[in-house]
């Protein structure tokens, strides 16, 4: 059975994706994935390679006006709740990201011109090599984000199956996304910031992921900006008995190699020796699991 790792933050700029590049790395993960779906950005520190497989996501629908049809009555820019309709000079046409797919404009068109049809959420991507990594990218306006991150994690399952380890990146906060990526996995690991707001944002998070009942760990990064709220979230983690796996320093030389498309598991510096330290506290809950 493949044991399934998901990186969480309850933010972006936390650095969790930077967390996630350095697991698939130390575990040499032949399996990952990035469900950041809404910004996805794990391929550019863990690369990907190998064959591509492309395909369209459509995750609902909706409304278009056949131009041949519309006599430009307005009675469906007159019942749009969402303001979707737009006059052009020879009728109506569809503002896709006003759009909710109602389907309002096709039950009150008189000449049928309006009608609802699939609508292009996303686009999936999976690459196989001697790893295999899956991810997508979600279309702006869309709001599929939650059953897109599942179609990510369905395409990793049945690419590599028999892979031992999967590292996921998921998205930050406790949105539809996240519910999704959290959904079969075995640990969960959040990186925390060292900040009020870092505390109250894992809060959240902790509070999520025993809703669905997944055990979760939690580390803090750049710790040594906020010792005080470092501490604090240490604490936190103790009195509700929640593996803390360590703390990681702030470290130029780890921006850097980021900024240069490395993974800091590649970069002798003190955020990589923190962040291994780590990835071996995650290794043995893995196995007690």
């Amino acid at each position: 059975m493949t044991k399934k790792l998901l990186i969480l933050s309850g933010k972006g700029g936390t650095g969790k994706t930077t967390t996630a590049a350095a697991m698939i790395a130390f575990s040499k993960a032949r399996a990952f994935a990035d469900c950041d779906v809404d910004a996805p950005n794990l391929h550019l520190v863990a690369q990907a390679e190998g064959e591509m497989e492309e395909r369209d996501y459509f995750g609902s629908e909706k409304a278009r006006i056949d131009p041949a049809l519309c006599d430009g009555c307005g009675l469906c820019a007159a019942r749009c709740r969402f303001h979707a309709l737009e006059r052009t000079e020879t009728g109506y046409q569809v503002n896709e990201y006003a759009c909710e797919g109602c389907g309002v404009c096709a039950w009150v068109c008189p000449k049928n011109a309006a009608a609802l049809a699939p609508d292009k959420a996303g686009t999936l991507r999976l690459f196989r090599g001697d790893r295999t990594f899956s991810t997508a990218q979600l279309r702006m306006g869309r709001g599929n984000s939650g059953k897109l991150v599942a179609e990510v994690k369905t395409a990793l399952q049945k690419a590599a199956p028999e892979a031992e380890l999967a590292v996921i990146d998921g998205s930050p906060g406790i949105g539809c996304p996240v519910i999704s990526s959290v959904s079969g996995v075995h640990l969960a690991l959040i990186v925390a910031e060292p900040s009020l707001s870092g505390r109250s944002d894992l809060e959240r998070l902790l509070q999520t992921t025993a809703a669905l009942r997944v055990r979760t760990a939690v580390c803090v990064n750049k710790w040594d900006v906020s010792p005080l709220h470092a501490e604090q979230i240490e604490a936190l983690c103790r009195e509700r008995s929640i593996p803390f796996l360590g703390r990681i320093p702030f470290d130029p030389q780890a921006a850097q190699a980021i900024n240069q498309g490395r993974s800091v598991a590649e970069t002798d510096c003190p955020a990589r020796k923190a962040l291994y330290q780590i990835y071996e506290q995650v290794v043995r809950l893995l196995a007690a699991i």
